[in-house]
C-alpha cells in the first residue's frame, strides 16, 4: 500500500511523459497481476497506471491511489520494471490496519529469451522477470526476491500468457504463483480479457483469483482498461474494481544512437 511519497513521484512521471515527442506501441500488461512474454524496445518508456482502484478484503475497504508500474527498455530485449501501490484505507479501520501504506513495491529486470509470435516471429514468446521485493512502508519492512517465467502465444482468435512465478517473500516464506491470462482477438479495438491465478504462500495462506475485463486500444501508444476481480484470500473474500491506462513513449532513438 503506497504512502504519500508515491503521489509526487507519479506526478513527475506524468510531467516527463507530457514532454515526450515520439510515441511508440504500448505492450504493457494492465489490468492483470501477471504479465506477457514481451519487453519494451531500447529507449521506450511505458507507464501503466491505475489512478484509482477500489479494493475490499474481508470487512476493510481501500482505495489504491495509484497502482503504478514503470517500464524502461534499457538493453535489447531487456527492460527495467518498477512497481508500487498506495493503499488508503477508507471507513472504520480493522485492528492493526494502517490508514495509508505503500505495498507491493519491487525492482525487476525482464528479458525476452525467445522471440516468438508477440515479436512478429513464429512459435511461443518466452521471457523471465526477476529481482528484489523492496521493503514496504507500513507493510513488511524486509527484502524478498522474485522470479517469474512467462510463456505467451497468440492465435487469430486470441492470446494466452502463462506465468509461473516463485518468490522468497519478505516474511521469509516460499511462494508459488500459477496464472493464466486470456485475451480476445488482438486485432479488435476493444478486446475482452480474463485472468485466473492460484497463489500459494507456503506456511501461510493461499489466494484463488478470477478477473474479467476489457482493454480498449485507443491508439497504438495508448490503451484504457477496466476489470472486475473476485478472490479468496486465506479465509476472507476479496473484490476489486480496476480502472487504468497504458501509455508508451520513445525517450531516445536507440537506432540513431548506434549510427552516431
Amino acid at each position: 500500500m503506497p504512502g504519500a511519497h508515491a503521489r509526487p513521484f507519479a506526478l513527475a512521471v506524468a510531467t516527463l511523459l507530457s514532454m515526450a515527442l515520439v510515441a511508440s506501441p504500448a505492450r504493457a500488461y494492465r489490468p492483470f497481476d501477471g504479465t506477457d512474454g514481451d519487453t519494451a524496445e531500447v529507449g521506450e518508456f511505458e507507464l501503466e497506471i491505475g489512478p484509482v482502484h477500489y479494493y475490499r478484503q474481508g470487512a476493510q475497504n481501500y482505495l489504491i491511489v495509484p497502482a503504478l508500474v514503470l517500464n524502461l527498455g534499457i538493453f535489447e530485449r531487456t527492460e527495467l520494471v518498477i512497481d508500487t501501490n498506495e493503499f488508503d484505507a477508507i471507513g472504520p479501520l480493522q485492528p492493526g490496519v494502517p490508514r495509508v501504506a505503500l505495498l507491493g513495491d519491487d525492482v525487476f529486470l525482464k528479458h525476452t529469451f525467445r522471440e516468438g509470435v508477440l515479436q512478429g516471429k513464429s512459435g511461443p514468446s518466452i521471457a523471465a522477470e526477476g529481482g528484489l521485493l523492496t521493503p514496504e512502508i507500513h507493510g513488511v519492512g524486509k527484502i524478498g526476491a522474485s522470479l517469474d517465467v512467462i510463456t505467451s502465444y497468440r492465435w487469430s482468435f486470441g492470446t494466452l500468457h502463462w506465468n509461473e512465478w516463485f518468490e522468497a517473500t519478505r516474511d521469509d516464506h516460499a511462494d508459488l504463483y500459477t496464472g493464466l491470462i486470456l485475451e480476445g482477438p488482438y486485432g479488435w479495438r476493444v478486446r475482452p480479457v480474463a485472468e485466473l491465478f492460484y497463489d500459494k504462500e507456503f506456511a501461510a495462506s493461499s489466494t484463488e483469483s478470477a478477473l474479467l475485463g476489457a482493454i480498449w486500444r485507443v491508439r497504438d501508444d495508448f490503451s484504457l482498461d477496466v476489470a472486475l476481480r473476485g478472490a479468496r484470500v486465506g479465509v476472507e473474500n476479496a473484490a476489486e474494481v480496476r480502472l487504468g491506462l497504458t501509455w508508451s513513449v520513445e525517450l531516445w532513438d536507440a537506432g540513431r544512437e548506434q549510427k552516431d
